[in-house]
């Protein structure tokens, strides 16, 4: 199977991770209910939260030069990312997803560094998640425009190991409703990943794991379009006049 074709396979489970960890993270904590634990109960019942089983691991015959990716488990304290508020959504509900990804070409890997550097040149910011997002600049409380993950497990990206980290590629995903309008949000989407393909000297695909081509930019705006024409405020009831 060539490397094009298991990159794909890889994004396709990355993509389910991502969705996942939109959820499950994205959401707030539920107060604990029912009876309380004792302590030996509780330490028996903790459970570490994690995105996917090692079996869902990406794996591929790309030559790594003899360096495993890693693949720890995303613990809620597993980083300076997990608590940030930085890039967490202010709304929670979200009815689409909106995907690109910058893939490294044939025989090569995204080095953590690189993508660090390069995610720093183009406005993005580390935060939510231990991933990155770009935010509305002077309204960081609005929640991120777009964000940016590993597709390797667990999406995150440790810091503190960032020198040893190399991936295929990453993922852009941009939730709607956004804090700005969809088309906005793809107008700093595209542009933004666009350059990050050009610093890693990666190449951009869409959601469907294929070279990002003028028509499917096309296609995309036009759906996003209709998206904001579908969820723009209703014009206000005129007084009836007496």
């Amino acid at each position: 199977m060539s490397d094009m074709a298991m990159l794909r396979i890889g994004i396709l489970i990355a993509g389910a991770i991502l969705i996942a960890a939109i959820i499950f993270f994205g959401r707030p904590k539920k107060a604990s209910q029912g009876r309380r634990l004792e302590p030996t109960e509780r330490d028996n019942a903790r459970v570490e939260p994690s995105l996917a089983n090692d079996e869902a691991a990406y794996e591929t015959d790309r030559d790594y030069s003899g360096e495993a990716v890693s693949q720890a488990e995303l613990g809620l304290g597993g980083g300076t990312g997990a608590d940030n508020p930085l890039g967490r959504r202010a709304n929670q509900d979200f009815d689409r997803i909106v995907s690109l990804y910058v893939a490294a070409k044939a025989g090569q890997v995204l080095r953590g560094e690189d993508v660090v550097v390069a995610a720093e040149k183009t406005g993005l910011t580390f935060g939510h998640m231990n991933v990155f997002h770009r935010l509305i600049e002077g309204h960081p409380e609005r929640g991120p425009i777009f964000s940016m993950a590993n597709i390797m497990q667990p999406g995150s990206f440790d810091m503190a190991n960032i020198r040893e980290l190399q991936t295929p590629a990453i993922a852009f995903f941009l939730t709607l409703p956004a804090p700005i309008s969809a088309l906005e949000a793809w107008e700093k989407l595209l542009p933004n990943v666009e350059r990050m393909a050009e610093l890693l000297n990666g190449v951009v695909l869409d959601d469907s794991r294929n070279t990002l081509g003028r028509q499917r930019i096309q296609h995309i705006r036009e759906e996003l379009r209709g998206y904001d024409r579908q969820h723009e405020a209703p014009p206000l009831t005129k007084s009836p006049r007496w």
